[in-house]
């Protein structure tokens, strides 16, 4: 499991926000105190002046607090409650998202979570089936993202790479062949959910059938890249306790290396 930030996050802005508060309440006053003495017992001169000064500096860790206490605070509270970057590492959102897309996540479209714990404490709305969502899998402590393709009572079934949601066949519309002359993928428009998006499947049939009934709190993921993906058909459902937010928007791409950023994916997630 990779570093935990959410709680660095947390434990560095209480630890400077506590230092703080100490020199408010104390340390402020012990200085003061000791630089009056200095003055009582001493007569004016630049020496005595110096003192003075030096006394009422503050401890370069209380220094450091103070400069970075507001500055972690908003961090927290915006990366808490209201946006998250993130960036995709894998290709099993291809055609929608690729490597090296830098994306935000609204994190209060599904409810209002504190930080570290995950508690919902403000309800707002719920996943719908073609939203792209982050979470975190069952098998894995990391942030995923994939597609939702299925809600608490719907029965899901994936049949010769075709979705059927409660019975009902979510259209796919034919829109290329890639390579176009010896193809080797196919490109589809799905429409889930009254969503439209690209998904993408190699050329090879697959007449396996597979079905499951999403029970209460839980989520049935895809990858838009239906035969390059880890989702749901492998390791399980997503929790609603694990639901990190909507995928909203694409702000700038990256290829891996030592490649520039550019935005020429900018724009809003389907």
């Amino acid at each position: 499991m990779g570093i935990n930030f959410p709680l660095v996050l947390v434990l560095g802005t209480a630890i400077t926000g506590i230092v703080w508060l100490i020199d408010i309440f104390l340390l402020r006053e012990k200085r003061a105190a000791a630089a009056a003495a200095i003055r009582e017992r001493t007569n004016a001169s630049p020496k005595t002046e110096e003192a003075i000064e030096t006394a009422l500096r503050q401890p370069a860790v209380v220094e450091y607090s103070i400069s970075f206490f507001p500055v972690l605070l908003i961090v927290l509270v915006l990366r808490s409650f209201l946006a998250e970057p993130f960036q995709i590492p894998t290709g099993s959102m291809i055609p929608t998202l690729q490597v090296g897309d830098f994306i935000v996540v609204n994190k209060f479209a599904y409810g209002i979570r504190l930080p570290v714990l995950g508690t919902k404490i403000i309800d707002v709305d719920e996943p719908k089936n073609g939203d792209v969502m982050v979470f975190i899998p069952p098998h894995e402590p990391e942030y995923f993202i994939k597609r939702v393709v299925g809600i608490p009572g719907d029965r899901v079934r994936y049949e010769d790479k075709t979705l059927y949601i409660n019975g009902v066949e979510q259209p796919q519309t034919f829109v290329a062949k890639i390579p176009p002359d010896d193809p080797k993928l196919l490109l589809f428009k799905e429409t889930l959910g009254g969503v439209d998006h690209l998904i993408q499947t190699n050329v090879f049939r697959d007449t396996s059938v597979q079905e499951w009934t999403i029970p209460e709190g839980h989520y049935f993921m895809m990858g838009d890249n239906r035969d390059q993906s880890s989702d749901s058909r492998y390791w399980g459902l997503a929790s609603e306790d694990e639901i990190i937010g909507k995928a909203v928007g694409i702000w700038m791409h990256k290829e891996p290396g030592l490649a520039m950023p550019d935005f020429s994916r900018n724009g809003w997630i389907k």
